[in-house]
């Protein structure tokens, strides 16, 4: 499939035409960034990192019937995609409180909460990605009832898989956030990545932040971090 122009540049990802309308190449970057692009870096092969990693739950993901974009992997950092219309919405599911989460509430980071809260918030880098409720949601028309309700059960469903299927590699599933889109027929479908990028996994034993919180908080062994998680999932040494 040959790559044509790029349509779009997100923080990790830049989006290009190809010769089928219908289908787009994804290529991921080893850009970093973090508070809404204030703070930005390079994490060394972070894009091919989380390419794989991203390739692996979405399998996970679909032999439990879980539909996503991918049409077929090209390469380490290459990926085509069916073109979707995105609904402009970040799914937040959150089993343990951390990160805004924690401040806002004045819960101590690790609480766990008792049972997965899901946060929505308009996908709008201009605005800083508000949170927004179903009220605005519905009377904004980002997304019809039916819509987000279907957006809702899978992102619980999936937070069900994952959180099971980490325990066994001795990480927890602290938080994630998922976005979906529609394709050709109206169906809602999995898109974006799943990665430390937009996941926050510690270790089941030792807390050790496993993601991306060790760019933004400037913990140091970034690159280690998303290595040991693709080591667990796949056995991949890098």
């Amino acid at each position: 499939m040959e790559k044509k122009n790029a349509i779009y540049e997100g923080k990790a990802k830049i989006l290009y035409a190809t010769e089928n309308p219908d289908q787009l190449i994804c290529y991921y970057k080893d850009d970093a960034t973090a508070g809404n692009g204030a703070k930005k870096g390079t994490i060394v092969d972070k894009g091919i990192m989380n390419n794989k990693i991203t390739m692996f739950f979405f399998d996970l993901l679909a032999k439990e019937g879980i539909k996503n974009h991918v049409v077929e992997v090209i390469d380490d950092r290459n990926v085509l995609i069916k073109k979707l219309d995105i609904v402009p919405l970040e799914v937040i599911i959150r089993n343990v409180a951390a990160g805004s989460l924690a401040k806002r509430l004045g819960l101590e980071e690790g609480t766990p909460m008792s049972m997965p809260v899901i946060e929505l918030c308009y996908k709008n880098d201009d605005l800083g990605d508000p949170m927004v409720n179903r009220y605005h949601v519905l009377a904004c028309k980002l997304a019809s009832a039916e819509e987000l309700d279907e957006i809702e059960a899978q992102s619980l469903k999936i937070n069900k898989i994952m959180v099971d299927y980490l325990k066994t590699k001795n990480i927890d599933l602290i938080d994630f956030k998922l976005e979906f889109g529609r394709d050709k027929d109206g169906k809602i479908v999995l898109a974006d990545e799943i990665s430390p990028d937009n996941c926050r996994f510690w270790d089941s034993v030792t807390k050790e932040k496993l993601d991306k919180d060790r760019f933004r908080r400037d913990l140091g062994n970034v690159e280690d971090a998303y290595k040991e998680i693709l080591k667990r999932l796949t056995g991949e040494v890098r």
